[in-house]
């Protein structure tokens, strides 16, 4: 049973990176269409998102060491 809730929680996980991904995805499309530069895309709700899922692992493990 402790197998299953550990499938789930990684299910999890990778759903929830599939969306956000998406949901970047299509903020660079509408970005690129609208014929700004690419750094607005980082600058939306979804690239902030992205930037601090990158910057918080990198920074636990630079303070872990």
């Amino acid at each position: 049973m402790e197998w299953f809730l550990e499938l789930v929680k990684m299910g999890a996980a990778l759903g929830s990176a599939m969306l956000l991904g998406h949901w970047f995805l299509a903020e660079v499309k509408r970005v690129k269409a609208e014929k700004q530069p690419v750094y607005k895309a980082y600058m939306t709700l979804p690239g902030l998102l992205v930037i601090l899922a990158v910057l918080i692992p990198a920074a636990i493990w630079l303070y872990s060491r």
